[in-house]
């Protein structure tokens, strides 16, 4: 399947087996735009095999929806409680097996490629990662939860790899390589009062 097309719908997921994160894009030619961005609660289900099955209707329901042309996930970092790591590669492995149950295309991205690829900083926080996706997504309201975010950093990261590292030509991708050029001590306040432009009324 050609990844390069330049009209494509992309979900993210940012797997989890308390709140999973989904977010989704539509990519036309070098415009993005945010569809819709999401978490699944599942802490209200002891039981975690339960959870596993939420997690894969979930996912298949939102492809049902948005019939999405790509999938992406967070790849499990590792840590070092060995049950974590167990349960959330099921976690893992259910929203995945959606995705190929619905013939789409999967790819996984770990957090430091994701934060690199949207901040320019492997190390960047959650926080600024969502901030640097309002500004290239265009939305002003940050989610209760992070993992919404997250998810939207995993779809549009997966956007600008299949584009080709240093090839990619969006405007988007142009406003991430002037922010991340910014002293880090620069707050996304001043980033508003310098271009008040980019405020959308």
């Amino acid at each position: 399947m050609n990844t390069n097309k330049t009209d494509k719908v992309i979900l993210g997921i940012d797997p989890g087996t308390v709140v999973m994160g989904y977010g989704i894009i539509h990519i036309t030619g070098n415009n993005l735009k945010l569809i819709s961005a999401g978490v699944l609660s599942l802490d209200k289900k002891e039981d975690h095999f339960l959870r596993i099955k939420e997690i894969f209707d979930t996912v298949e329901k939102l492809i049902k929806e948005y019939k999405p042309d790509e999938f992406a996930i967070e790849e499990p970092f590792f840590g070092k409680n060995v049950q974590s790591m167990l349960k959330l590669g099921r976690a893992q492995g259910a929203a995945i097996s959606a995705a190929l149950h619905h013939h789409l295309p999967v790819h996984g991205y770990s957090p430091r490629t994701i934060k690199k690829s949207i901040t320019g900083k492997g190390a960047a926080s959650k926080e600024q990662v969502a901030s640097m996706l309002k500004t290239i997504l265009k939305f002003e309201e940050t989610p209760k939860f992070l993992d919404a975010t997250d998810a939207l950093g995993v779809a549009l990261c997966h956007h600008f790899q299949t584009r080709g590292i240093g090839q990619h030509d969006s405007n988007a991708n142009t406003k991430v390589k002037k922010l991340s050029a910014k002293k880090s001590k620069a707050s996304w306040s001043t980033f508003i009062n310098k271009n008040p432009e980019r405020i959308k009324k």
